[in-house]
């Protein structure tokens, strides 16, 4: 992974204004960009994100680049949707969010999810058939979605045409970025 490459590749990773938590939005983004990629962050609006830690204490405030309403899915190669029990929450319900999801799988790129993340693509109706985790208090709604829940740090799935990678919570970050800069490598850029 020190190696690749990943110039030219578009990342966008989707918040909602508030309790998004800061490692899983801020560690992917900045490895990623690390290796080359540009990754932007779109918020439900351009007011700043505040993230949390561990769920219930402040962490960084982040100025995002653009609102999910301002966004061309089509420009991006990965969506990263981090976790945040209220971020996942706020997410799920906003439906420019479940159209970008749906709209990253509709051509085959690849969508990335972490902790409670994976709300958002229940919401959309895009785990029945895949395997993935998440948070372990997600696993009966994605089991009640169609989705084959399983205990790992990081789960890459390729049916149904797109992959699908998720992890179960900040712990699990290498082997989740890791995940990332692989299906990143092997999808063709188009910055």
């Amino acid at each position: 992974m020190a190696n690749t490459d990943l110039t030219g590749h578009r990342v966008l990773a989707i918040t909602a204004n508030h309790g998004v938590e800061q490692d899983e939005l801020l560690t992917p983004v900045h490895r990623l960009r690390d290796l080359g990629a540009e990754a932007h962050v779109a918020a439900v609006s351009g007011d700043p994100v505040r993230t949390l830690v561990h769920d219930r204490d402040p962490g960084k405030t982040v100025d995002p680049d653009l609102t999910l309403a301002e966004t061309d899915a089509s420009a991006y190669d990965l969506l990263h949707i981090p976790g945040g029990t209220l971020n996942a929450d706020a997410l799920r319900l906003d439906d420019t969010a479940v159209g970008l999801v749906r709209a990253f799988l509709s051509t085959g790129r690849p969508v990335a999810s972490i902790c409670h993340g994976p709300w958002l693509l229940v919401e959309a109706a895009v785990v029945e058939g895949k395997t993935l985790t998440s948070y372990p208090s997600l696993r009966t709604d994605i089991r009640n979605a169609g989705g084959n829940w399983i205990d790992q740090s990081a789960v890459r799935d390729n049916a149904g045409g797109w992959p699908l990678i998720t992890s179960r919570n900040p712990g699990d970050l290498d082997n989740y970025v890791a995940e990332l800069t692989t299906a990143l490598a092997e999808t063709p850029a188009r910055g």
